[in-house]
């Protein structure tokens, strides 16, 4: 091989490429002693980056559930897989851009919704809705502003241009997000089940395929940057930011789905993370395969660019397929008439090592498998979560329920996201039949009366105050969302966003938290089938609140039975599912921090088996058509769900057998408000009772205020404070 044009590694080396010296020792080991070259060691980075390999969380990841007889293709892959019944396959997937969209946050996150799509559509899924998960700083903070702005426009600019709805998702603000915000992106699509694409190499011979955009020096070191704490320096790393184009991505999505509908693909893989380097490795590891490139065959954009550049670049919307032998003029066709690039950069051999030629000489020559399937694995040191005091209702400042109610509903994590979402093409192929603002996104099955249900979900207050009951109340809380709206959950995708591993008390966190939705998931019978690790989410050693993001889909076979959160109809009966006796949980709850000032407690815990018995309950009357509308409990607790459904329906209610602060604001898990035709509630309370299921009725819709112990609210001062908060806040000069 020829080394010429490398330099002698340097320990300087090693470390900008984020590997230790134990790593490095092994590096060496893989090579059988030599050294490796510049091109090598940055593969090696990008590898055994923890954005790529995983190496502090793969220990814990192997614990979780991810069979189901309906799951036809688990984590592993691109993306996961369900069997939702018609011969159609959802697959769906979580990822997180989080660095990239704190340095350029337009670009951060346009090129997060990007990614994600591709994930999707290269196993052949036409992508059918996106979903995000956005944390961002203290309102106060003078980034955050700015931030929130990029973030939302750059999921927007690309979502809408590529023409996939975004319906939905959570925005939530903490003063530990100021440096280092969260940008979670999900994509749901559909597929033929027998049209489903592997990305496992086969066929020595076969040609490798690049296709899609040309390679810029955009995103080089983008995986190893999104591995590494950041520093009053970060704006600095802005070059390792990617630069999306959507309607290049929408030419590829079509390109990509006319090339499937042919028998031309052996595998396929997108260009994600550390992007000719990762797809290549993945794919000839799974298939046990050899690959041989020839670097000057890479389209790309930008004069005298290195074998280094090209392998590390994360410039957008490529992709990699294997074709079958003699497919190649086919395809070629295709890409032209899509005005998009394609080039035969290779072939697959039986060496098992990947090779790089470069204007005629070997660059690269590295072990493929021993690479790709030894990339660290640790098994960090953590310590056990401290547990935290019940707080007794007595001792929780009792504030007039008005004014409590008023506070919550126009604080930044309660009031409306309607600014956010009409920045959304939410109804972009007119398949959706739940807007955003309900507790789940309803997108239609094309052509049919089915229907997905989805939503992210995550409470980081909780998670670090009792990271493996935060973990579980994540899970749980997607789980009710779905059933909420009728649908039958199936399956989360999961976004676990921690900071750094090394510090024992922020693995126990990963640790405990990995548990707790391995708990949940068991018990609710909602398996994990893919999902995304972000670490290092700390800056001078400040780290994010522990939040593990939950992405759950469900099916609701008839939309007849679709319920939404919004009151109905005077006089009908608002009945309470699911509250125990010993109700009135503040610990950790909206009400303590937003009206009292206090962040402290612990969090309400989650009862699983309570949470199916009850879950399953509601969905079934719900099925039954019964129920006219439906809500789950959870931030800011009873009142504040009742005010969301009477500002959604434009109807009050008046409340009875409630009282005292802890009963209006408590965030006790399982929970839901339905309400029924008064004519129906005698009877559907019996059935309760006869279920075993605490439930009672707590008034009637009726009126234009909240009414309570002869006091009331009206409705449209409360729609002032509640929509108000965010057109207020992003319009006032900074």
């Amino acid at each position: 091989m020829n080394h010429s044009s490398s330099k002698r590694i340097t320990p300087e080396d090693i470390k900008t490429h984020g590997l230790s010296e134990d790593e490095y020792k092994k590096v060496l080991e893989v090579l059988g002693g030599r050294e490796p070259n510049m091109v090598e060691l940055g593969i090696f980075s990008v590898m055994w980056s923890e954005h790529c390999s995983y190496k502090s969380s793969k220990k814990w990841l192997k614990t979780l559930p991810t069979t189901a007889p309906w799951v036809i293709c688990g984590p592993g892959e691109n993306a996961g897989v369900i069997d939702i019944g018609d011969g159609l396959a959802a697959i769906f997937k979580m990822e997180s851009h989080n660095h990239p969209s704190f340095i350029e946050p337009y670009q951060g996150a346009a090129t997060g919704v990007g990614g994600i799509l591709r994930d999707v559509f290269t196993m052949g899924a036409r992508p059918i809705a996106n979903m995000n998960a956005l944390r961002f700083g203290d309102p106060k903070h003078p980034k955050t502003k700015h931030l929130v702005s990029g973030v939302v426009a750059g999921i927007s600019g690309y979502g809408n241009c590529v023409g996939v709805p975004t319906v939905g998702g959570e925005v939530n603000f903490h003063s530990s997000y100021n440096g280092n915000i969260l940008v979670n992106a999900m994509t749901v699509g559909l597929a033929q089940q027998d049209k489903i694409f592997y990305s496992a190499a086969a066929g020595a011979g076969n040609p490798v395929v690049y296709v899609g955009s040309k390679t810029g020096r955009d995103g080089i070191h983008g995986a190893t940057m999104a591995s590494a704490e950041f520093d009053a320096n970060s704006d600095e790393k802005r070059p390792t930011v990617q630069v999306g184009d959507p309607f290049t991505e929408k030419l590829l999505i079509e390109a990509c789905m006319e090339l499937m509908a042919t028998d031309a693909i052996q595998s396929i893989q997108d260009m994600g993370a550390a992007g000719l380097t990762s797809s290549s490795f993945e794919m000839a590891s799974k298939g046990g395969m050899g690959v041989e490139l020839n670097m000057n065959a890479v389209p790309q954009r930008e004069e005298g660019m290195t074998p280094y550049e090209m392998m590390l670049s994360e410039s957008q919307e490529r992709m990699l397929i294997i074709l079958k032998p003699g497919k190649e003029d086919l395809a070629r066709k295709i890409f032209e008439k899509w005005e998009l690039d394609f080039a035969v950069i290779g072939h697959l051999t039986d060496t098992g090592r990947m090779v790089l030629k470069f204007n005629g000489e070997t660059v690269c020559d590295l072990p493929i498998d021993p690479l790709a399937q030894a990339s660290p694995e640790y098994d960090r040191p953590w310590l056990a979560s401290t547990k935290l005091p019940v707080i007794a209702a007595g001792d929780v400042k009792n504030v007039p329920w008005r004014d409590a109610l008023k506070t919550l509903m126009s604080c930044p994590d309660i009031a409306s996201r309607r600014w956010v979402w009409e920045q959304y093409d939410h109804m972009v192929m007119t398949d959706t039949a739940q807007r955003p603002g309900g507790d789940a996104a309803v997108v239609r099955i094309h052509g049919s009366n089915r229907a997905l249900a989805i939503s992210t979900d995550c409470t980081p207050r909780y998670v670090k105050a009792d990271p493996h009951e935060g973990g579980k109340q994540a899970v749980a809380e997607t789980w009710r969302n779905i059933t909420a709206v009728g649908a039958r959950p199936l399956a989360i995708t999961d976004n676990l966003n921690f900071g750094n591993p090394q510090k024992p008390e922020i693995m126990g966190q990963i640790v405990e938290a990995i548990q707790g939705i391995g708990d949940a998931c068991i018990a609710l019978d909602y398996p994990v089938i893919s999902g995304n690790v972000s670490l290092y989410n700390e800056t001078d050693g400040t780290p994010i609140l522990p939040t593990p993001a939950i992405g759950g889909v469900g099916l609701l076979d008839n939309l007849d039975h679709m319920t939404t959160l919004a009151f109905k109809a005077e006089g009908e009966a608002i009945l309470l599912v699911g509250e125990k006796e010993d109700a009135g949980w503040l610990g950790q709850s909206l009400y303590l921090r937003e009206v009292c000032g206090e962040e402290k407690g612990a969090p309400p815990p989650v009862d699983l088996a309570h949470e199916r018995k009850v879950g399953d309950f509601v969905r079934g009357l719900i099925h039954s058509g019964k129920v006219t509308a439906c809500h789950d409990l959870s931030d800011g607790g009873l009142v504040v769900a009742l005010t969301e459904m009477a500002l959604a329906g434009k109807l009050g209610c008046r409340l009875e057998n409630v009282a005292g602060h802890a009963a209006l604001f408590g965030e006790d898990q399982g929970r839901y408000i339905v309400t029924v035709k008064a004519s129906d509630a005698i009877a559907i309370l019996q059935a309760m009772k006869d279920a075993g299921l605490p439930a009672k009725q707590i008034g009637a819709v009726g009126g234009s205020t909240i009414f309570l112990a002869g006091e009331s609210v009206e409705l449209d001062a409360l729609r002032k404070l509640h929509e108000g908060w965010f057109p207020t806040y992003m319009a006032t000069a900074s």
